[in-house]
């Protein structure tokens, strides 16, 4: 396990892999990262629906990094859309509130890809963006985590980046770069959640 807020060396800056979800949440992650780490963005996100979505989302990732980083530092890796993966962990849990055991799946379907990733790409550690969310357990992250850390061999750096007003700084990047937010978190479950939420306090959904 890696803590990130270990400071390291120029000479020994490691290569991370970040899973990310979303623009937003990658852009205050990464500049706390990037502080530290050579980083690259893994998106993979077989949840998100309908394919639309997924393409919008990958779409604002990479041209937030064009923008952020015009270097080039930054390499933004599109998996391929794999929604029959997340279907598959989602079956018989269609009815399970959000935070609940088809989310700590998900998050496991997604943190494997970018670990596997890793592993076979000459990466030294990865970690995930999905803990910057006030709505996401960052214990379960961390958890599973540290178990694909264990067994596939690539170490994984712990992280809440929510806190340190981590969040907070999301909107504000976002604010700064016009990035697309999304008030769901992008399966189909979360969005009929949030409808029926805002329907409940007299919104339009």
């Amino acid at each position: 396990m890696i803590d990130p807020e270990k400071v390291f060396s120029d000479s020994n800056r490691l290569k991370i892999l970040l899973h990310i979800c979303c623009a937003p949440c990658s852009s205050a992650t990464l500049e706390r990262l990037q502080e530290h780490f050579e980083v690259d963005f893994y998106f993979y996100n077989p949840n998100i629906e309908p394919y639309e979505e997924f393409c919008k989302r990958a779409g604002e990732a990479e041209r937030f990094i064009r923008e952020f980083r015009p270097d080039g530092g930054v390499k933004v890796i599109v998996a391929d859309y794999d929604h029959e993966a997340f279907e598959a962990i989602a079956c018989g849990r269609e009815n399970i509130p959000e935070r609940g055991e088809r989310c700590r799946l998900c998050y496991e379907l997604r943190m494997r890809a970018a670990a596997e990733y890793a592993k076979t790409h000459g990466y030294d550690a990865f970690t995930t963006s999905l803990s910057i969310s006030p709505h996401k357990s960052s214990a379960w992250i961390n958890e599973i985590g540290l178990a694909l850390e264990k067994e596939l061999g690539i170490a994984f750096v712990w992280s809440d980046f929510k806190k340190k007003d981590g969040y907070h700084r999301s909107i504000q990047l976002s604010k700064e770069y016009g990035l697309y937010r999304q008030d769901w978190c992008g399966c189909v479950y979360s969005r009929r959640e949030r409808e029926a939420q805002k329907r409940a306090r007299g919104e339009e959904a």
